[in-house]
């Protein structure tokens, strides 16, 4: 029987929240359940949670409704609960430091500054567990709040639309061939 995986949207849950830069996790977990004709996710874990099938392998999606900075309760809850081995478990988050559309998949390390992976990291005891960081864009000197809890604009919303894509295909790759076939696949150079 195939292992359970469990994949993470980070973002902030609430219609004010819809669309911005900082919600990119929720947007591809929304993607995901989308292609896999998800009709509602149900609340648990202090989440949202669907269940779906990616290339014949059972994925759980989560998206924490616990706002970014402490999305690791909700997670650490699945996890235990599903008793899920950590490399089975990816979380998307929204990346400050890489450009539009960028990806960048890992098998562990350090949060980077992200509020939301750094919660995640605490709840589960340890920075190794697989990530996808998208990028959205370096923010000007002092105005990171407002830039990631801003909307993509003009020419980044269809660089935003084709890194979803991307990041879907991502992940599908992840649930069945590892991470190592993600960085070697997706982790290139950036989109113009």
């Amino acid at each position: 029987m195939a292992t359970l995986k469990l994949v993470v949207g980070l973002g902030n849950p609430g219609p004010k929240y819809h669309g911005t830069r900082h919600n990119i996790g929720f947007d591809l977990v929304d993607r995901l359940a989308a292609g896999a004709r998800v009709d509602a996710f149900a609340r648990k874990f202090e989440g949202l949670l669907a269940e779906v099938e990616i290339e014949y392998r059972r994925v759980l999606l989560l998206k924490p409704d616990t706002f970014m900075n402490l999305s690791g309760r909700s997670v650490g809850q699945a996890v235990r609960f599903h008793k899920i081995d950590l490399a089975d478990v990816l979380v998307v988050c929204d990346d400050l430091n890489l450009p539009v559309g960028k990806l960048r998949f890992r098998k562990g390390g350090s949060d980077g500054g992200q509020k939301g992976l750094r919660d995640v990291a605490a709840h589960l005891g340890t920075h190794e567990f697989p990530r996808l960081r998208i990028g959205i864009g370096e923010a000007g000197e002092g105005q990171a709040v407002d830039y990631v809890l801003g909307r993509f604009k003009g020419a980044e919303k269809a660089r935003i639309d084709d890194a979803l894509i991307l990041a879907s295909q991502a992940v599908a790759v992840w649930a069945v061939q590892g991470g190592q076939a993600v960085m070697n696949r997706f982790n290139g150079p950036s989109p113009q």
